[in-house]
């Protein structure tokens, strides 16, 4: 019995040493993913800022405005593999109380690669013939690696790099950023006029969480502007600005963040820890249990006894010790005269 138990007990702490060292790798890879049922609200704000107002048909210059990023994820649309988010983004001028443009876009991706995926009714605006390709760029790959990552931008509607620059802190945690730097590029006409292309710049910058790919805050310095084809100067500012999150986003995004790491650092190091050390306990019990002991070995192998009586030297050889005393009370026999 008590070998059985340390046999079972040897064979329970081996399979527990295999899963704290399965469970960082492996496991964690399989089970870590961008979650399908997403709802995150961002808001950034900037002073000072110009656009066309399409209510008053006339450029607004220097006002306050808001923008506000409102993420849903579609649980039903996505799988184990693949999410589906929807996105909403207006922009808000608080100043004068009334809208600048807003943005819709429906986008699948890889829940661990952050890369977009073709399917599931993705669009922009609608337009479901826009092939959104790259990095989402609401979050980045888990494990996000300091180098340029190509990320999908709804203006252009295609890929473009955004470079490694460096590391800064938000949050009390350690972030990547990465750069976003489009110069004036046409991207077409507007309906102000059907003569003057319109032309869009941006400067954005991400802070992104290399352990999740969460993106913990944003600096987007904007311009969209006509263009006189003839002489190349800029005619019209339709949008002119620089959004920066605020610090009550910041924070609420940092705590979602934080939630997630600690989830990531149980399941990667503080459960593989005491798993390896119950693992290894168990096997050292079921070793010491499954020997035999010294007793046991003892009676297994019965020694000569220690008080065994010493020949008898004075016995003549080939009788026993019965005809021997026979012998010696028989009288002498005298021989014939």
């Amino acid at each position: 019995m008590r070998r059985d138990v340390g046999t079972v007990l040897a064979g329970l702490g081996t399979l527990l040493i295999v899963m704290a060292v399965v469970l960082p790798t492996y496991i964690v890879g399989q089970v870590v993913k961008f979650p399908l049922s997403e709802y995150e609200t961002a808001t950034l704000t900037g002073t000072g800022m110009s656009y066309f107002s399409a209510t008053k048909v006339a450029p607004v210059t220097g006002v306050d405005v808001r923008a506000t990023y409102t993420i849903k994820g579609d649980p039903s649309a996505g799988s184990s593999s693949t999410a589906v988010w929807n996105e909403f983004s207006y922009v808000y001028d608080t100043t004068n109380h009334q809208p600048v443009q807003m943005m819709t876009r429906r986008f699948a991706f890889d829940r661990k690669t952050a890369e977009l995926v073709n399917c599931c009714g993705a669009s922009v605006n609608g337009n479901t013939h826009i092939r959104q390709s790259g990095v989402v760029g609401y979050v980045f790959p888990m494990n996000t690696q300091p180098q340029t990552y190509q990320v999908f931008d709804t203006t252009l509607n295609k890929p473009v790099p955004f470079t490694y620059d460096g590391t800064a802190t938000v949050g009390g945690i350690k972030t990547y950023k990465f750069v976003e730097d489009v110069p004036p590029t046409k991207i077409g006409f507007s309906p102000l006029s059907s003569t003057q292309p319109e032309y869009y710049q941006i400067h954005l910058t991400y802070w992104v969480d290399p352990l999740t790919g969460a993106l913990l805050n944003v600096n987007e310095d904007q311009k969209i502007f006509l263009r006189d084809p003839a002489t190349g100067a800029q005619t019209t500012m339709l949008f002119d600005g620089d959004l920066q999150a605020t610090p009550a986003s910041v924070k609420q995004i940092v705590k979602l963040d934080s939630d997630g790491r600690n989830k990531l650092s149980l399941l990667s190091t503080v459960l593989p820890i005491v798993i390896g050390i119950v693992g290894a306990a168990a096997l050292i019990a079921g070793i010491l249990l499954a020997r035999r002991p010294r007793e046991e070995v003892a009676l297994a192998s019965p020694e000569p006894a220690a008080d065994a009586p010493a020949a008898d030297v004075g016995l003549i050889p080939g009788l026993d010790s019965g005809q021997a005393e026979q012998a010696e009370k028989e009288p002498e026999k005298k021989p014939a005269e």
